[in-house]
């Protein structure tokens, strides 16, 4: 059985994060009907639940806080 895996290297996204500004992201996008947004996720092998921000998610899916 062969597995397939890809590398992900650690990227800079913001200096002021100090070691938080320089780990492994990943490029994504988020579509929703015609909305498109590109956005970067942080690869956490270790996590146990997926977050989306709420000034991310708002643009592309309408959400309300009110869902």
């Amino acid at each position: 059985m062969s597995v397939s895996t890809e590398r992900f290297y650690y990227s800079e996204i913001d200096k002021s994060l100090g070691v938080a500004g320089s780990l492994p992201y990943l490029p994504l996008t988020l579509s929703h009907q015609s909305q498109m947004m590109n956005v970067q996720g942080l690869l956490d092998t270790g996590s146990t639940v997926n977050v989306l921000p709420y000034q991310v998610g708002n643009p592309v899916f309408g959400t309300t806080g009110q869902d």
